[in-house]
């Protein structure tokens, strides 16, 4: 098939769609300080040709309707309408990542696609897809980059995707809402990392390079699992650096954000998780390492069970589904999410997200070095952490507001006192 008879089959007619329950919220408060943008990246093993990633991203952009669109302003609510202006244009990577995405100077496209040496870099605001749905989308460009620049590869797949990836675009929300639901946590007021800030715009990067089997063996050590040793080191290194291992009447709660397709039997491209707390309650002068591990992973155990987690989503959708709140017009909507928003706000220290193992099919493997996730900086969180691990190897991220580093660097510490071998990566930030 040809590319213009491609472009001529995939064209698009003008068609809307609905925000999922949890892209409702994005819209309302973004701003350029609160972006709401995360960055998912891969390393290839040679410099990018960028007239072919270019290429790639217009060839693929036509068949995923999530990433294809922009967005407008209903009486009700957001919504969601087919873009059919040219795709965004690369650029070679020259600002600090997860920065505000402007729709007005991008094609009214929400996310961007940049390039560093050998590095993609693909950052998206949240409203159009969770971590998941983005890293389904960042391997499909790839491949077809790595197809033009190896015709040879994968030529069976020129005007195909990869069978494991979806355009599913359901809410899954939605689908598997319960009626029933009910509040059943509490919003209280949290440690929050308080530091003289980096100068606007600038964003602290450090990766932590992690053998996957070192860290493997050394939560097994503990009884618990990878992401919940890596939380509760994280953890303790607040405790730790922050709070100077003193009690505290507020506890340092960490959002972890749980993906949802597994439990639900879900494929969508859409948003499709939930968050929960681990919490620590710093109540006695000191704690060890270990204590903090197993408080940590008891906190997680009892929140990330399916029952649970239904419950989490239904409550999130339930209010959206009430008639009385539908009806209230899109600007009195958002005064009300704002408010929401803050408060809540107050009730986390930061957030880990994990996106797990990064498959990509075999015949791209050789030429894949690694992955990354960058998270954006938060109301009241300005320091976070997040976790991707492709073949043998951990990468996780700190991304900082903040110019101390002092946590950052007990939490590697520590990893290297429990026999783990960490190499660091900063992107130089630190030393302007």
């Amino acid at each position: 098939m040809s590319d213009n008879n491609n472009k001529k089959n995939r064209s698009r007619a003008l068609k809307w769609d609905k925000l999922d329950n949890t892209a409702n919220l994005f819209p309302v408060i973004v701003s350029e300080s609160v972006s709401n943008v995360y960055r998912i990246s891969v390393t290839l093993k040679e410099e990018i040709r960028p007239s072919l990633l270019q290429k790639a991203l217009d060839k693929i952009l036509p068949y995923f309707d999530v990433f294809n669109a922009r967005m407008k302003k209903g009486i009700f609510w957001y919504y969601f309408e087919t873009n059919n202006k040219p795709a965004p244009r690369i650029l070679p990577e020259d600002t600090y990542p997860c920065l505000y995405i402007n729709p007005y100077t991008n094609n009214e496209y929400l996310f961007r696609v940049t390039y560093h040496k050998n590095r993609i870099n693909l950052e998206v605001f949240h409203v159009l897809t969770d971590g998941n749905g983005a890293l389904l989308f960042l391997k499909e460009l790839t491949y077809q980059y790595l197809r033009y620049r190896y015709p040879a590869l994968g030529a069976e797949l020129n005007d195909t995707l990869t069978a494991d990836t979806s355009l599913n675009k359901e809410d899954s929300y939605i689908t598997n809402y319960k009626k029933s639901a009910k509040k059943n946590y509490k919003t209280g007021h949290a440690v929050i990392i308080k530091g003289e800030k980096l100068p606007k715009d600038h964003f602290g990067i450090i990766h932590g390079y992690i053998p996957l089997s070192e860290i493997k063996a050394a939560a097994k050590s503990y009884g618990i699992t990878i992401n919940q040793y890596l939380i509760g080191t994280m953890t303790w290194a607040i405790y730790k650096e922050y709070l100077k291992e003193q009690p505290c009447s507020k506890p340092i709660s960490t959002c972890v954000p749980v993906n949802l397709r597994p439990y639900f039997d879900s494929s969508t491209m859409k948003n499709f998780f939930v968050v929960v707390s681990a919490v620590f309650q710093p109540e006695k002068e000191t704690y060890s390492h270990e204590e903090v591990l197993h408080i940590i992973a008891e906190s997680l155990n009892k929140q990330i069970q399916k029952d649970n987690l239904e419950n989490l989503l239904s409550y999130n959708v339930s209010n959206e589904k009430n008639l009385v709140i539908r009806a209230v017009p899109r600007i009195i909507k958002n005064i009300a999410m704002k408010q929401v928003y803050k408060k809540s706000a107050r009730a986390n220290t930061s957030t880990v997200t994990n996106l797990g193992i990064i498959n990509v099919a075999e015949e791209y493997q050789d030429y894949i070095d690694r992955f990354h996730v960058v998270l954006s900086m938060s109301k009241g969180q300005n320091l976070k952490g997040s976790v991707c691990t492709y073949q043998d190897l951990l990468v996780f991220t700190f991304s900082s507001a903040i110019k101390e580093t002092a946590i950052q660097k007990t939490f590697f510490r520590q990893l290297a006192k429990d026999h783990i071998h960490v190499s660091i990566e900063s992107n130089g930030v630190y030393y302007e």
